[in-house]
């Protein structure tokens, strides 16, 4: 190849792809701007309901950022964040088979919103060894086209490319999901294992900053669920 042939080639893929990816990323960034007015206008909603039925429960939303906020739901801590790069799926992921995609692979292209439960009173007592979970990943294209992976009903109601650019309403409705996942899925106990032996210098750690490491399924098979399940 010459010269002359690479340079030729270089500029057509900064044009089509660089171009495309720059696409992408600007509308990620817009979908999750309007993620976090939902979610603020969602915490304020609950929030003026919650003080009336029970003031000790607290819903509150956090702008942390262009691409980071959070949703406290008594308990549970919803942080979404944007990923910054845009993302292609693999040849053997189940969109590939979509005749959406089929008829232009650059559909196929994504930039990429995820959301993680964690406990609220981790970052309350600053437990920096507790876990949190991946519990969904929306994916928009250059047609701000949508599709969300995740558990349950995340996983059920939008598994597939949407047919039309994603709405207000799809985005409260993902929302809602991701709270009512992580509202149901609750702390379970331990197993007896995990603490049958501490140190000296853990348990002072513990009666001073809480370090007891701790997770809704910590000790459990979390990760082996299916994502849809």
């Amino acid at each position: 190849m010459t010269k002359k042939s690479h340079s030729d080639r270089i500029l057509k893929l900064l044009e089509e792809k660089a171009s495309l990816k720059q696409t992408i990323y600007h509308n990620t960034i817009e979908v999750f701007d309007h993620f976090k007015m939902a979610i603020k206008a969602m915490a304020e909603e609950y929030s003026k309901i919650m003080v009336l039925k029970d003031e000790r429960v607290i819903v509150e939303y956090k702008d942390r950022g262009a691409h980071h906020c959070e949703m406290r739901v008594g308990g549970d801590l919803l942080i979404f964040i944007m990923h910054t790069n845009v993302f292609e799926f693999d040849r053997s992921h189940p969109i590939w088979k979509s005749s959406y995609i089929k008829k232009d692979e650059n559909r196929s292209f994504c930039g990429m919103i995820m959301v993680y439960n964690f406990l609220s009173d981790s970052f309350k007592y600053n437990r920096s060894n507790d876990v949190g979970y991946l519990i969904g990943r929306v994916f928009i294209n250059k047609d701000k086209h949508y599709f969300v992976d995740g558990k349950k009903q995340l996983g059920f109601m939008h598994n597939e490319f949407f047919s039309a650019p994603i709405a207000d309403a799809e985005i409260r409705s993902i929302i809602e999901s991701a709270v009512l996942y992580c509202l149901e899925f609750d702390l379970y106990t331990p197993p007896f294992e995990t603490f049958r032996e501490i140190t000296v210098n853990e348990m002072l750690e513990a009666s001073n900053m809480m370090q007891i490491k701790t997770g809704k399924r910590l000790g459990f098979k979390f990760q082996s669920e299916d994502l849809g399940e």
